[in-house]
């Protein structure tokens, strides 16, 4: 494509890309060398980083990195916690891109063609303006960008409904070795020629190539919505109020859980009005016409109290906005009970909630810890949250052991070790557990086709064994 005198690599990518996209600084190289994960994580402090600004960039810093064994680190907003966007090599590019932010809709065949970096929010925002709707909506969608999203597969409340970030990609535009272009699907619904190479790169974690841009399917933006708080005096008869909305004809657009500390662990941090004294409480959106979610709310109202349990409807907009506020900010909620973390998103078969809960808990008492526990209830994705003293190594080291043992009750039930936060580094020993070790071998050799030097987030998603 172009030839390069012999040069230091971080002095071709200069000349190629030129300075302004390439910082060599160490106060840059080390605020790029860590992203959002709770937990320490093996990191190092990359060579430099790079801001692509267009595809032609791309394509040039990976053939560059290519011909100099150079890792390449791509990064969304940092906003992953599980490692995925950390460098784990010295010689190596953090690659961000912050200054990739282009979008076009087109609203008549309702898609829209998407650069990495457009911040999730925006693009929500702006589509909704056009009477269009994209669902998926991560709890960091204020900031997250949407390769981030498409890296990790992000989830979010309303994935109940509308499902996952796989379920809006239609095609992607990505660098993959050599500086090659690989472009996977087109702006249509319908499209089975050959593999589903597109779904390869959704939740890939930047491990196959960097994606430069993405088709996303868009959806009518419904009419009306609804949101009802329930509480519970009983922890064990959320599930069974799970079971009843669930078979009852009605089909939430989210429906969100959080037990005891995790209530008052948001009220202490920012307060909206929930009630303490609880055991654990739901949120229920439902959306769709007026007359549909006036009808399904009164419905829903009337099964859960014939449970016997306490119904509160939103009166308007603002009031279900403070609601969903409350549960978007139990992250920072937590933060202000311990200064250690581990969060965890396991996923449980629906119907063995009511069972699992429990068993969670009994771990939290074996390990003497304190536990906080909210999540996509609907569709069994769980947040488990573990808190420590960080300054305690004994407390510290009963909750990396707690974590083995909760990824062991998620796969007993036939779930998952994570629904939404990906793989990255922290979950690496336990995909095996998962896959087998014939799954882990077929995603290592799929990898190897589009990365065969394995340069691409290296490191991430397999051990090195």
């Amino acid at each position: 494509m172009f030839s390069i005198l012999k040069k230091k690599p971080m002095d071709k990518l200069s000349e190629v890309l030129g300075k302004n996209k390439v910082n060599t600084s160490i106060v840059e190289r080390k605020l790029y060398s860590y992203d959002a994960t709770p937990i320490p994580v093996e990191r190092s402090i990359p060579s430099a980083v790079v801001f692509p600004e267009n595809q032609e960039d791309v394509q040039k810093l990976v053939e560059i990195c290519y011909q100099e064994d150079i890792p390449i680190f791509p990064r969304g907003a940092g906003s992953g916690l599980t490692g995925g966007a950390v460098p784990t090599t010295e010689k190596g590019v953090v690659v961000s891109f912050e200054k990739m932010k282009k979008f076009s809709v087109d609203v008549d065949n309702a898609t829209a063609t998407v650069e990495p970096g457009v911040i999730t929010h925006d693009f929500q925002q702006y589509v909704e303006k056009l009477g269009l709707f994209y669902p998926p909506d991560p709890s960091s969608f204020r900031y997250s960008t949407i390769g981030g999203n498409i890296a990790e597969n992000a989830g979010g409340p309303r994935c109940l409904k509308y499902g996952v970030t796989r379920e809006y990609v239609l095609g992607i535009t990505a660098v993959i070795k050599e500086g090659k272009v690989l472009k996977t699907g087109n702006p249509v619904i319908k499209d089975v020629a050959g593999y589903d190479i597109t779904k390869f790169f959704v939740g890939s974690e930047g491990t196959l190539g960097l994606i430069t841009s993405a088709t996303l399917k868009l959806i009518p933006k419904p009419r009306a919505r609804a949101t009802a708080l329930v509480l519970f005096d009983r922890l064990e008869d959320v599930g069974k109020a799970v079971t009843r909305i669930m078979t009852s004809g009605v089909f939430p657009s989210a429906l969100e859980f959080m037990d005891a500390d995790a209530i008052r662990a948001v009220e202490d941090h920012k307060p909206v009005g929930l009630p303490k004294d609880v055991s654990a409480l739901l949120l229920i959106e439902l959306d769709g016409s007026p007359q549909s979610v006036k009808e399904d709310l009164d419905l829903v109202e009337g099964l859960l109290k014939q449970m016997g349990l306490r119904v509160k409807v939103a009166e308007d907009e603002a009031s279900a906005e403070k609601l969903w506020m409350a549960r978007k900010n139990l992250g920072p909620a937590l933060a202000n009970l311990k200064t250690g973390k581990i969060n965890e998103d396991i996923v449980f078969p629906r119907i063995y909630l009511s069972e699992a809960i429990p068993k969670l808990r009994d771990v939290a008492r074996k390990y003497d810890l304190l536990m906080v526990i909210f999540g996509h209830i609907g569709d069994g994705n769980l947040h488990v949250n573990l808190l420590y003293d960080k300054k305690n190594r004994d407390e510290e080291e009963r909750a990396e052991r707690a974590v083995d043992e909760i990824f062991h009750l998620a796969l007993s039930y036939k779930g998952s070790i994570t629904g939404e936060h990906g793989v990255g580094l922290t979950k690496r020993k336990f995909l095996k557990w998962q896959l087998g070790d014939v799954g882990v071998e077929v995603m290592r050799d799929i990898k190897s086709v589009f990365d065969p030097k394995n340069l691409f987030n290296p490191g991430k998603l397999f051990t090195e064994d």
